[in-house]
């Protein structure tokens, strides 16, 4: 039992794990801060172009019974589709992919390139005793036959 302990601790120690926890902790206050942007700042200018339309407030109704919001069908335990909560939190995922894409994108640019590797092979293989030699090498210098 104290070997998985000490595996356990170990595991936790490990900085993949930690910085893991940090990115969470930080991700969810950027959920909030995302959020707030999307209800709060971008939603109402889209919602008056399109007619004073408030998104949060959408829904279809599936029962018989007609409410004004779609708190007070909530509050009365009606069946509703909410799809302007569902189009507020589309918009709020792809604020997020795009901050996350220029962040990586940034991140990136700070490690170097990796080498590109040459367009024409270097080397090939002697076909009599397939140990590599140069490209344009015309006799094997291992087993000094004539290459065409």
């Amino acid at each position: 039992m104290k070997a998985f302990f000490d595996e356990f601790k170990q595991f936790i120690a490990r900085g993949s794990v930690i910085d893991l926890a940090v990115g969470i902790i930080i991700g969810s206050a950027f959920t909030s801060i995302v959020n707030s942007l999307v209800n709060d700042i971008i939603m109402p200018p889209i919602g008056m172009l399109l007619g004073n339309v408030d998104f949060s407030n959408l829904y279809i109704n599936l029962t018989d019974t007609d409410y004004d919001s779609l708190a007070a069908a909530q509050e009365a335990g009606a069946a509703t589709i909410n799809y302007g909560v569902f189009l507020n939190a589309v918009i709020t995922f792809l604020i997020v992919a795009l901050v996350v894409f220029i962040l990586i994108k940034q991140i990136n640019r700070l490690y170097p390139k990796p080498a590109e590797e040459p367009s024409e092979p270097i080397a090939k293989n002697c076909p009599y005793c397939m140990t590599e030699i140069p490209i344009k090498a015309t006799r094997c210098p291992n087993c000094t036959s004539e290459l065409e």
